[in-house]
């Protein structure tokens, strides 16, 4: 009889292609964890993940599931399979879930958070984990920019063109902007993402910030529904995927994930 597992996985995305795995390239999340679970497991397993990080993102807490026959206890799987793993992906936490359990659909919402280094100095320890901006940011404008995105809206503007999803419908839940020393951190959950929309999103409220455009523009941007309007799509390597939230049904652990 199969059980279905869940893990808790922990990444830095700097040295790979995403998470999803690729034919092309061996430099995947997915391919590392597949291949490490099937050693575990003795046979080969197919994952499935709360959200699909592209190239450079990193995770606190990404959760993938899988099927298998094989018995190890929880903590089994989670020695073995690490000791299989590179020092930059890591699982924190196994449990066994029902068969109702979805990485993916199970899913109430997906968080994610942008890290910016607002100072004049750039910094050597975070240059692969945050967006170096020397100039000041007006955050009291990015946050009144910010609230014309919460709520249900059609996010076309901020789609990126590989993206594949049939509706451009996504439903923002929370924004929330702050500065903690040299920082600035932008965090937002949904109850999913377009491709590259996080990142197209915070390279429309860098605009304003640094006063290039109205905060009320950005609800103009919204309505157009036209990428070309909107910022820069921002570099992955300030990108971190907080993690989904789960009904409390499945009981699964919530993970600290505070940059600061």
């Amino acid at each position: 009889m199969e059980s279905r597992i869940a893990l808790g996985v922990e990444y830095d995305g700097s040295r790979y292609y995403g998470f999803q795995k690729q034919k092309s390239t061996e430099k995947t999340i997915q391919g590392w964890l597949e291949n490490a679970t099937a050693k575990v497991a003795d046979h080969q397993v197919k994952t499935f993940c709360s959200g699909r990080t592209d190239a450079g993102v990193h995770a606190f807490s990404q959760v993938i599931h899988f099927d298998t026959k094989s018995k190890r206890s929880l903590q089994e799987w989670v020695r073995g399979i690490n000791s299989y793993l590179p020092n930059d992906i890591k699982v924190l936490w196994s449990r066994e879930v029902d068969e109702t359990f979805h990485a993916r659909y199970s899913a109430l919402n997906r968080t994610y958070l942008y890290n910016i280094l607002n100072d004049q100095i750039p910094s050597a320890l975070w240059s692969k984990r945050s967006l170096f901006i020397p100039q000041q940011l007006d955050l009291r404008s990015m946050r009144n920019a910010s609230k014309f995105l919460i709520g249900e809206h059609d996010f076309s503007s901020f789609r990126g063109s590989g993206c594949q999803s049939k509706s451009p419908i996504r439903l923002i839940e929370e924004i929330k902007i702050k500065k903690t020393n040299r920082f600035v951190t932008v965090e937002l959950r949904a109850n999913a993402f377009l491709l590259h929309m996080v990142r197209i999103i915070i390279g429309t409220l860098l605009m304003v910030g640094k006063k290039e455009i109205r905060p009320k523009e950005v609800h103009q941007i919204l309505i157009e529904k036209d990428r070309r309007i909107s910022g820069k799509t921002v570099s992955s390597e300030g990108l971190f995927f907080l993690g989904p939230q789960y009904p409390s049904k499945y009981r699964l652990p919530v993970i600290e994930t505070s940059l600061f």
